[in-house]
């Protein structure tokens, strides 16, 4: 059985001897996996010898940045890093999933390596964990803090070296890690929140009204969800635009131009979202549509829609252990048409609220 008490004595004797005197930095996220990475290293190195981080992407959720800083101001200080500009200069307009992950990966490392620089630091820990390495080496999708696993040699690249203390756990782990250093509730039971952010729940091509669009939902779909606690929920947004029908009852259509990331067998699959139009057997129609169309990887099923607007915005929550595999939270049609209600009135450019039925597999539980 894990004992995370153990774990911590472990690690914090690891850590010293594999860093000696030299200098660390640490980019946190607010997650729990970079958070808990952050403060194992703080307790064992101490603030004379640790700089924590944390780099604003302009991907944040509404007020992110500033509710992280001020959270964790008992357990380490944390400086704000603006590059929000940098990031979306390279980023809007891109639209394939894997490109931008790829794109932000690099981004986010060129900046980690000039603050490391002008630190002084020869490491950078991070919050990598079981399944970001096992979901990138096995090429079902690119997290952005998996690099030596990849055979990439940051030491020459960036200038630093990775001090990865969680890489051997999975979500309960690091939660029950968390706890044991004394971390914040709010952090310690926090959903994810990838690293790239909302960049990968802007699927296709990033746009400026996209993303505001979305930032404001998210608000929405994240204070309406907490009570039911699942593992993990957010909002997601693409071009409301219907293509192919593939089914007539229910009636059912792939969104046009549209791809989301799924998992068919051990592989990556990229391939279309369906939209089934009436809310009929929501938690079972996936298997059907699937079967059907074997290149779908999300299927969604409509709540509620309205004339006018660009866009759909997909509310998509799971219930998991380990995020290797996840079920579909099965949340009453009158909760999800109330969320669906306050964003119409909030976010005028959101034409159509739907709701994500697919369990992982055969879907992986962000889009991109």
């Amino acid at each position: 059985m894990f004992d995370p008490n153990e774990f911590i004595k472990r690690k914090i004797e690891e850590i010293r001897k594999l860093v000696g005197n030299e200098k660390v930095l640490a980019a946190v996220s607010g997650g729990v996996d970079s958070t808990t990475a952050a403060a194992l290293a703080f307790k064992a190195l101490g603030p004379e010898q640790i700089r924590v981080i944390f780099i604003d992407t302009g991907f944040m959720r509404e007020g992110e940045p500033l509710w992280v800083k001020e959270v964790l101001k008992d357990v380490m200080p944390i400086e704000i890093v603006d590059a929000s500009e940098r990031f979306m200069k390279e980023l809007i307009g891109k639209s394939d999933a894997e490109e931008k992950r790829k794109i932000f990966r690099e981004i986010f490392y060129n900046v980690v390596s000039e603050e490391a620089r002008k630190w002084g630091a020869r490491w950078l820990v991070q919050g990598t964990t079981a399944p970001d390495w096992i979901e990138t080496t096995g090429g079902i999708k690119t997290q952005h803090n998996v690099l030596e696993q990849l055979g990439i040699n940051v030491r020459e690249k960036w200038g630093f070296k990775l001090l990865e203390p969680l890489v051997e756990l999975y979500k309960d782990e690091v939660r029950a890690v968390a706890r044991a250093l004394g971390l914040p509730e709010e952090i310690a039971s926090r959903q994810p929140f990838p690293g790239p952010g909302l960049l990968v729940r802007c699927v296709g091509e990033v746009r400026t009204d996209k993303l505001q669009a979305l930032r404001k939902a998210t608000t929405i779909v994240e204070e309406k969800l907490k009570d039911l606690n699942p593992s993990q929920y957010f909002a997601a947004i693409w071009e409301d635009k219907l293509g192919e029908k593939i089914m007539d009852n229910p009636e059912t259509y792939v969104f046009e131009g549209v791809k989301a990331t799924g998992v068919k067998g051990d592989l990556r699959a990229y391939g279309p979202i369906a939209l089934v139009t009436e809310w009929e057997r929501p938690y079972e129609i996936w298997k059907e549509i699937i079967t059907k169309r074997n290149d779908v990887t999300h299927v969604v099923v409509q709540v509620s829609e309205k004339k006018d607007g660009n866009y759909t915005l997909s509310i998509r929550a799971v219930l998991t252990d380990n995020f290797m595999t996840a079920d579909v939270l099965k949340i009453d049609r009158s909760l999800l048409e109330e969320i669906a209600e306050e964003i119409f009135e909030k976010v005028p450019s959101i034409r159509r609220v739907v709701y994500d039925v697919t369990p992982k597999p055969p879907a992986t539980i962000e889009y991109e």
